[in-house]
């Protein structure tokens, strides 16, 4: 059962992250750690997805997310590559920044998407990771301002998750941004110079 209050009244419980569209990750990783305390970030330079589809068109999702702790929510900082349509320029253009999702760990993915599609909320896309995870982006802007994503916890998922609330325990504000360009979780980051 989902905790009044919690969810924003779409019965998803509480989210787990929260992200932004931004015209530059790396950028905005730096300005978010500076100004608010945020972070360590990975960059995760034109994370490679699959099986995209835009409104129910296929299409292609070309971006990068530093992804950073803020307080017990993770926050990513989304950067979208393409010209074509997606799930980000759906609510802003190339320069535009602002909040783009809250991201929630569902169970029953496909079901959860129908309940909300049935309440009003169309999907925006759906994809998945080349490690297989899925995730969609169902669109609740009408209602809230900003979108949701879904997906369900995996162990990976979760391993990742757990990796970068890791590296904020005891963060010391140094060093806080670090590009992977494995696709994976980082073992060796190397450091982003500011700006």
């Amino acid at each position: 059962m989902t905790a009044p209050g919690l969810g924003l009244g779409l019965g998803l419980g509480a989210p787990v992250q929260i992200a932004y569209a931004v015209p530059d990750a790396s950028a905005a990783a730096h300005h978010w750690a500076a100004e608010y305390g945020a972070g360590p970030f990975t960059v995760l330079p034109h994370i490679e997805v699959v099986d995209v589809f835009h409104r129910g068109v296929p299409a292609v999702f070309d971006h990068t997310s530093a992804y950073g702790q803020w307080g017990s929510v993770m926050v990513e900082l989304v950067q979208d590559h393409g010209t074509g349509p997606s799930a980000v320029r759906d609510l802003y253009g190339p320069r535009e920044s602002g909040l783009h999702h809250l991201a929630f760990f569902v169970e029953g993915l496909d079901a959860t998407t129908a309940r909300l599609n049935a309440a009003g909320h169309p999907t925006a896309m759906t994809a998945a990771t080349r490690g297989g995870t899925r995730f969609h982006f169902v669109d609740t802007s009408a209602a809230l301002g900003h979108m949701v994503e879904l997906y369900e916890r995996t162990e990976h998922l979760a391993a990742f998750y757990a990796r970068i609330a890791a590296d904020a325990d005891g963060w010391n504000g140094n060093d806080p941004v670090r590009v992977n360009t494995s696709g994976g979780a980082p073992a060796r980051p190397r450091r982003l110079p500011p700006g």
